[in-house]
């Protein structure tokens, strides 16, 4: 923890406003998202599978709005971030008024277009600022989003018991608290298309046919379908074990944990004995065997006895997680070769957004299948075999060690 808050005292200053940033998102992000499911199915009576979809489209329109990365590169990063937040917590305040399926899904979709807005603003503007030590940014950057996925659900238990809509209001004044000091605080920076006469399509069009970055966002999809599992399939089975709502803090906060004391010094261990593209293939095979204790016979015992695969599960995919994503975040910074950063980063989320839907609405109709079949170790089978199939994948890609990143080119800054 020491080492880590060296590495935050060594940024400069934008950066270091763009980490308080994502540990206050993730904490109002984390402090809803774990009762949701449980709130959908329970407290409203929603169906599992359709829950699914409710919860991929979330996913899913945070790619799907792939202009919000070259809005970024075109009009500055700073307005992106801010109008993110804004429309994030219209989204929360949603959930926490409507109830009826139609406004839960526009909710959905809402949350998700406010994260296509600001996350590739937020990566690239990081990936501007410190260009020389990007995958050590990513790493802090990763620790923030963990401080918050640990605050968020402890936040999240005395509100949880005053109801859901308790929740969701208090996400709601986190996000426009944080709207309000990034439009203060955070200085201005051009992006590398502003005053461009190019077309927009034109910066898409280069994205697009970028084929080893393709090749790389393709591969990479897979993870987040697997790690979209902790805010779904798992807290799912933790209601089945368990009835109650424990359980799914507990999975947060080891997932947090693990990042706050390891993930600086598993980033520094991985870059000393591997390539970027050897570290993510690695990352993903430990991501994908992360869910073997899923499929073995069920624990008898007291409630956390017969958790334990679960919690498991989760330390495992949060360390796969942790080895995989400062490298993902520097190469795709690379592979843009420091021109419309944000584009690629847009791209990459719509990418993602296809993962998340494939994982959630996949786990789904495993899970559904296996309660028809009485096959429990069904929906975990599945993403075993994405993970190993996905990192095969990726050996791939990187054959001649292609992924492995170059220093940016740094562009040039507007006075804020």
């Amino acid at each position: 923890m020491i080492a880590t808050l060296r590495q935050f005292r060594s940024f400069g200053r934008p950066a270091q406003i763009l980490f308080v940033n994502e540990i206050g998102v993730s904490i109002a992000l984390l402090m809803l998202v774990p009762y949701l499911a449980d709130h959908l199915v329970h407290g409203i009576g929603v169906a599992v599978w359709i829950v699914g979809i409710v919860m991929s489209l979330r996913h899913f329109s945070e790619g799907l709005f792939v202009i919000g990365g070259t809005l970024a590169d075109r009009i500055g990063y700073k307005p992106m971030i801010v109008a993110g937040c804004l429309l994030k917590a219209g989204g929360c305040g949603m959930f926490a008024i409507f109830t009826s399926l139609p406004w839960l899904i526009a909710a959905s979709v809402i949350t998700g277009i406010s994260s296509a807005l600001f996350i590739p603003a937020n990566r690239a503007y990081l990936a501007h600022e410190e260009s020389e030590r990007i995958v050590d940014a990513f790493a802090v950057f990763s620790v923030c989003r963990r401080l918050g996925v640990l605050v968020g659900p402890l936040v999240g238990i005395p509100l949880v018991h005053f109801g859901f809509r308790a929740v969701s209001l208090t996400a709601v004044v986190i996000l426009v608290a944080l709207a309000v000091a990034q439009w203060r605080l955070l200085p201005a920076v051009v992006g590398p298309e502003t005053g461009s006469s190019r077309p927009i399509w034109a910066d898409w069009r280069e994205a697009l046919s970028n084929r080893p970055f393709l090749a790389f966002a393709a591969t990479m999809f897979a993870s987040y379908a697997l790690h979209f599992q902790v805010t779904f399939g798992l807290p799912l089975e933790i209601r089945r074990i368990s009835g109650g709502h424990a359980g799914m803090t507990a999975l947060f906060v080891i997932s947090a944990v693990l990042g706050l004391a390891l993930q600086v010094r598993l980033i520094t261990w991985c870059e000393r004995r591997w390539t970027p593209g050897q570290a993510m293939v690695r990352g993903l095979i430990v991501m994908g065997v992360a869910f073997v204790p899923m499929m073995l016979p069920a624990l008898h015992g007291p409630t956390v006895v017969r958790l334990m695969p679960i919690l498991l599960c989760a330390a495992t995919l949060s360390i796969g997680s942790m080895m995989l994503h400062p490298f993902e975040m520097a190469t795709i910074a690379n592979l843009a070769d420091g021109r419309v950063i944000g584009t690629y980063y847009s791209v990459n989320n719509l990418l993602s957004g296809f993962g998340g839907v494939f994982g959630n609405l996949v786990s789904a109709a495993a899970i559904s299948l296996s309660q028809t079949t009485g096959i429990a170790s069904l929906p975990w089978l599945g993403l075993l075999l994405l993970g190993l199939s996905s990192a095969a994948c990726l050996r791939l890609v990187d054959r001649g060690d292609r992924l492995t990143p170059r220093r940016l080119q740094p562009q040039n800054a507007a006075a804020p």
